[in-house]
């Protein structure tokens, strides 16, 4: 057997092998690069959503202290509203059933069966400064006609006196 040949026939074997190897290596290098990328915007996705979700309970603090029994009291008056007087109802052969009465705003005390601080506030420790409780009672010296200006949008009439409604459950 010839010498050369047996040499000759290696060449592109081996040179197959190499490039094979060489581009299984390419390929894991490759596949790790696009799991390292994978993992990193998993792991930002998973920040994201944390902060997100904080952001959600903000809010929902935000709307449950807005919704609040005593903060509802307190931006009613605010805006000059007073509680109603008795309702009249009307009948379905268009008799009246009750004696309506005018809303007449109280004095300066507190009305009945209503707090103006929750439980959380009356405590010894001090509201903080963005809680409803931190801010002056508006009720004390009356409505003032600034505050209810700055509250109200554009082109909306002042409150006048209240005005008796029927119900018309």
């Amino acid at each position: 057997m010839p010498a050369g040949n047996s040499s000759a026939a290696r060449t592109p074997f081996v040179l197959l092998v190499v490039l094979l190897l060489a581009g299984g290596l390419i390929s894991l290098l490759i596949l790790n690069s696009a799991l390292s990328e994978g993992s990193f915007r998993l792991t930002d996705l998973k920040k994201r959503t944390t902060d997100l979700t904080d952001e959600q309970q903000a809010l929902q603090r935000d709307v449950d202290d807005f919704s609040a029994p005593y903060a509802l009291q307190r931006r009613a008056r605010e805006l000059g509203m007073v509680p109603g007087g008795s309702p009249a109802f009307l009948n379905a052969d268009g008799t009246v059933k009750g004696e309506p009465e005018s809303a007449e705003p109280q004095p300066s005390g507190q009305p009945s069966g209503m707090e103006e601080t929750p439980p959380a506030a009356s405590s010894s420790a001090p509201a903080p400064a963005g809680s409803p409780a931190a801010e002056p009672d508006p009720s004390a010296s009356g409505p003032s006609p600034s505050a209810s200006a700055a509250a109200d949008p554009p082109g909306t009439p002042a409150p006048g006196p209240p005005t008796p409604t029927i119900s018309g459950r």
